[in-house]
């Protein structure tokens, strides 16, 4: 995801940051080197070199941080982001399963009912154009039981 805009809103103490999806906040307590009233920040901007995907900042001190997009979406709990993450887990896991499995792969993609081209994609970790169904059928195949665990966010105060 690529970043558009960047800007420091001094009041929230966080940046503002704007992707082409929507604009998110990035708290200056989550930063590696944060400001203070000593060393407040200088300039903050979209990193070209980082092709966008992150920005940039500076202290007047001289030194500087970056903060990439995944920071921003992980902190803001992004739905897609989290997707993503989760996805990436449960293709790793199938990976270490299908290394370790009694079963050919050709077996494997008989069980499935698909094509091999088909069946290496969905071990790509970096294919996040797979649907969680087959992922799921894959690791049910491998003789595997996925339970998503819910947990209250650490966050949110307990009632």
């Amino acid at each position: 995801m690529k970043i558009k805009k960047v800007s420091q809103n001094n009041r929230k103490k966080a940046f503002e940051v704007a992707t082409y999806r929507q604009g998110y906040l990035f708290p200056y307590a989550k930063l590696e080197i944060p400001p203070s009233r000593e060393n407040p920040i200088a300039r903050v901007y979209v990193d070209k070199e980082l092709d966008n995907e992150a920005f940039t900042y500076e202290l007047e001190s001289g030194d500087e941080g970056t903060v990439h997009i995944d920071h921003v979406l992980e902190y803001n709990r992004d739905p897609r982001h989290m997707r993503d993450i989760l996805l990436y887990k449960l293709t790793l896991a199938a990976q270490d399963r299908v290394k370790n499995s009694p079963l050919s792969k050709r077996e494997l993609i008989r069980r499935l009912g698909t094509s091999p081209a088909q069946f290496y994609r969905l071990l790509d970790q970096t294919n996040y154009k797979k649907s969680m169904d087959q992922l799921m059928a894959l690791l049910h195949v491998l003789d595997c039981e996925v339970d998503l665990v819910i947990k209250k966010n650490r966050l949110q105060k307990a009632v």
